[in-house]
């Protein structure tokens, strides 16, 4: 991939992290891709695009702990909540 084509995909992922349905999903994802998204690898970045298809009320249940995530995101989200300093239920 070109450095403007990655470019353009962080550029895309942090717009559609801050542009959530969701205001507390905006300041929970937008912070953590404006951080750590340029340090990704190609692969985390699809698992990252595949976590933004995820309903907002689902992804904030899942972040915050209140209900158990999916195993295959279980890890990134996680991740993001530890970046957000969400007090997780679990």
């Amino acid at each position: 991939m070109s450095v403007e084509a990655h470019e353009a995909r962080l550029k895309k992922l942090r717009m559609r992290s801050w542009r959530r349905g969701m205001k507390e999903m905006d300041l929970i994802l937008g912070p953590f891709a404006d951080r750590a998204l340029a340090e990704f690898s190609a692969d985390h970045l699809a698992d990252y695009e595949r976590l933004l298809e995820e309903n907002d009320q689902d992804l904030y249940l899942w972040v915050t702990g209140a209900q158990p995530a999916p195993t295959h995101l279980a890890p990134l989200l996680s991740k993001i909540a530890t970046s957000a300093g969400v007090a997780r239920a679990d």
